[in-house]
């Protein structure tokens, strides 16, 4: 079975490393995978940390995100996902943020949610399984 994969924003953060050698080279494979999304929040959120925490111009910032939109799928967040988010919120007692991540990895069709910061191999309404690509 073909995966759609969803990433998270740690993900595409260790893909820019300079310094988690081991972890880029991880997030880079995954980002060679034929069926990846983002979502706007993760891009929103990859942007903020380049810029603030490591610096990167804004000029740079602008073409990595011209290049995600044109590589990847992007899921805007709308009203229903924002909807799904909150009630993923109350059903599983997670962060509305990460919620919302998972509310857009279920809204663009994925199977899988490439992230560090929930239970690796979770399974949220039977259908979205939680990795950790770096256990």
């Amino acid at each position: 079975m073909d995966n759609n994969v969803f990433v998270d924003t740690n993900i595409l953060l260790y893909a820019y490393s300079d310094t988690e050698i081991e972890r880029k080279e991880i997030a880079l494979s995954l980002l060679e995978q034929e069926k990846v999304s983002f979502s706007t929040q993760v891009i929103n959120e990859f942007i903020w940390v380049m810029n603030r925490k490591f610096s990167v111009d804004i000029d740079s910032l602008k073409l990595i995100s011209d290049s995600i939109f044109e590589m990847y799928k992007v899921v805007l967040i709308d009203k229903s996902i924002i909807t799904a988010a909150l009630n993923t919120c109350l059903k599983y007692k997670f962060s509305y943020w990460d919620s919302l991540m998972i509310a857009s990895a279920i809204a663009s069709n994925c199977n899988i949610l490439y992230t560090e910061d929930l239970q690796h191999r979770q399974v949220i309404e039977d259908r979205l399984t939680i990795i950790n690509p770096f256990m």
